[in-house]
């Protein structure tokens, strides 16, 4: 009987040192950016994941995959990272657990490392026997997609935490409006 686990952990051996980051965006920040950066001098090339794919026009989740994907992209001109070692691949949330890890991997070129803090991610891809590495946090209390669209509802002081490209284009789709409009009701 052929261990098809094993061969494609074999396969993942021997390939380029391919990373995974895995994360929503919404929006990216400079939080976002550093581990980008950092990630990068481990591996030859990363596959950043926009999770959650699927979901924009909510109060958790305003901005849709392809302007996230734009934020990124922008993001890193901006940082001048080499676009030619990134891999940016929208991937839609899958509602069981069990399958998550095959599905990412259905959308995604292969990889071998994963980069994640996120305790379920962590877990997923550690029971799909990939090495997962933790991510140094990029001062996790202020930059942080929650707090950024808190302040943006608060009209408080938020374009430092993002890049300056990434802080236009919001501006540009005028996605604090969005946002706004997404926490008011219609009743009474």
């Amino acid at each position: 009987m052929i261990n098809v686990g094993w061969i494609h952990q074999k396969a993942r051996d021997l390939m380029v040192k391919r990373g995974l980051y895995v994360g929503r965006f919404q929006p990216f920040h400079l939080g976002h950016l550093g581990a980008i950066k950092d990630i990068l001098k481990e591996v030859d090339e990363l596959v950043i994941v926009i999770g959650s794919a699927q979901y924009s026009h909510r109060i958790d989740n305003p901005f849709t995959a392809g302007e996230r994907l734009v934020m990124i992209r922008k993001a890193m001109e901006e940082a001048e990272i080499d676009y030619s070692r990134v891999w940016i691949v929208p991937v839609p949330d899958v509602h069981l657990h069990m399958m998550w890890v095959a599905a990412v991997e259905g959308y995604t070129p292969p990889f071998n490392v994963v980069y994640s803090n996120e305790p379920l991610t962590r877990r997923l891809f550690s029971e799909a026997n990939y090495k997962v590495k933790a991510i140094r946090f990029h001062e996790r209390k202020l930059y942080s997609s929650t707090e950024i669209r808190a302040r943006m509802l608060k009209d408080k002081s938020w374009e430092k935490l993002v890049p300056k490209s990434v802080a236009a284009f919001i501006k540009e789709i005028d996605g604090i409006n969005r946002l706004r409009d997404l926490t008011k009701s219609d009743k009474v």
